[in-house]
């Protein structure tokens, strides 16, 4: 069994057998061996989804089982190959029953960082998108990465990480962990600050002059104290006054990871939240992680 105390909680990545799944297991195997810390597979069966009106359960946990471990056994070679080349890693994997939603939430609690593909087939698939997808964003106990499908290869040793901040204690969790990530990367930061939600054309008739000033020392404020810890790591700052959502979607084109806030003000306000959000999870084209910040 992972321990899950201290420094040693696992890496929790949830698992069906999809591109998109194993695009999240070779992404989680990857951050697990950066962070030399554990892997937990998991394979979240939601019984609720054979049950048909009228005629009851149309299947049993006993017709899926076979398919399960090959599900995992195949995820787990995966993670191995793929952790290989940096370091090896230890690796457990297991079956959950339950609300899909609700299992993944309760594993995050004793997890370190939970990692999801935006989108799959059977349960997992129902786990990223629509309303699941919300609940584990917003309810986690632990970061969520959600990891996109089909992009093409990064160059790792390049690219670099994109925060979103916005100048309250909010984006604190999320700009500790896009640091963290920066320097086991060995990549720079980019910090993106919104000072409003709506677009260039409705803001004509402001000083931006005088804002963009304003806004550039807000960024900078909330950036000192982690750089002073972090000296390893190349910041490059962007105050944008148009949708955040909209400039980070452009950024993610060259970037390996973005790191946002679940929730905030201003220009960032709703962005995980609501459309924008769900927007956002399924467009942007690289992994994404979401941290919840203060209650």
């Amino acid at each position: 069994m992972l321990s899950t105390m201290g420094n040693n909680a696992p890496i929790i990545v949830a698992v069906d057998g999809s591109e998109s799944s194993n695009a999240a297991v070779r992404w989680a195997a990857q951050d697990a061996a950066l962070r030399a810390a554990p892997l937990r597979l998991v394979f979240v069966f939601d019984i609720a989804q054979y049950f048909v009106p009228g005629y009851g359960y149309v299947a049993s946990t006993a017709d899926y089982e076979e398919g399960w471990h090959e599900v995992l056994a195949a995820a787990t070679e995966l993670a191995k190959q793929t952790a290989a080349s940096i370091r090896p890693i230890e690796i457990e994997s297991s079956v959950i029953e339950g609300r899909v939603a609700t299992a993944l939430i309760a594993e995050s609690k004793d997890a370190r960082l939970l990692v999801v593909g935006n989108r799959g087939h059977g349960t997992v698939s129902r786990a990223v998108l629509g309303s699941v997808s919300s609940a584990v964003t917003r309810h986690a106990h632990c970061p969520v990465a959600v990891i996109q499908a089909g992009t093409p290869p990064r160059d790792l040793d390049k690219l670099p990480i994109v925060v979103g901040v916005d100048g309250t204690a909010n984006s604190e969790p999320a700009i500790k962990t896009a640091f963290e990530e920066a320097s086991r990367r060995r990549v720079p930061l980019v910090a993106v600050h919104a000072w409003s939600d709506v677009s260039e054309s409705l803001t004509y008739s402001l000083d931006w002059s005088a804002a963009e000033t304003a806004e550039y020392a807000a960024l900078a404020e909330s950036l000192a104290g982690w750089q002073e810890q972090f000296p390893d790591v190349p910041v490059r700052q962007a105050v944008v006054k148009d949708r955040p959502a909209h400039n980070l979607l452009e950024l993610s084109a060259d970037a390996q990871l973005i790191v946002v806030g679940s929730h905030g003000r201003g220009g960032f306000a709703g962005m995980v939240l609501g459309s924008t959000s769900q927007a956002l999870l399924q467009s942007v084209a690289c992994p994404i992680i979401v941290v919840r910040g203060p209650a």
